[in-house]
């Protein structure tokens, strides 16, 4: 992602704020932003995927499909009387028009969810970018906490395992690893 100008205050890092600002608010401003940024960046067959997605996943366009069938229906079985049949039982015409809809409407609706999953795809890709900054930033608090109580005279004997290993990095790749054999294949 590019970024274009830097925002007020800004020295064009996400870690700055606003003097006064609570971190709730420069959170929601930053997710916001990368949302606008990511709407913005989307091709124009991206774009007209999403317009015709959101029609055709509208009620109006179900009750206009329901009207427009049923008047195709009525016209060809005859039943209105003064307009001639122009497509009998079984409907070839309209099982032809409804079938090349159906292909178009999917790939449109595809192209939409595959630009949803890309979205969602970065947007996990940053979490667990933050989730491992974060992970890394608390060994470091622990580290320093520990180094404190010692230099203080303070006993700060670990005494259990699971204490011992949350002195120590996280190991990405083990866990991982773990996780792959541990998940169901599909």
């Amino acid at each position: 992602m590019s970024r274009q100008t830097p925002r007020p205050y800004s020295n064009g890092t996400e870690t700055e704020h606003r003097p006064g600002s609570d971190p709730a608010e420069r959170n929601i401003r930053a997710i916001a932003d990368l949302e606008r940024e990511a709407l913005h960046e989307r091709t124009t067959a991206d774009r007209l995927g999403d317009v015709i997605s959101a029609i055709t996943g509208s009620v109006p366009f179900g009750i206009v499909h329901a009207l427009w069938f049923l008047a195709w229906v009525l016209v060809n079985t005859g039943m209105i009387p003064g307009i001639e049949p122009f497509d009998p039982f079984p409907f070839g015409l309209l099982t032809l028009v409804v079938s090349l809809e159906a292909i178009f409407l999917s790939v449109f609706v595809l192209m939409s969810q595959n630009r949803m999953t890309r979205q969602a795809d970065k947007r996990a890709h940053l979490d667990l970018q933050i989730d491992l900054l974060a992970e890394q930033e608390l060994t470091t608090i622990l580290r320093m906490l520990r180094a404190l109580c010692k230099k203080q005279g303070v006993n700060v004997d670990v005494p259990t395992e699971r204490m011992r290993q949350q002195l120590e990095d996280t190991d990405i790749h083990s866990l991982a690893s773990n996780l792959d054999k541990r998940l169901p294949e599909q």
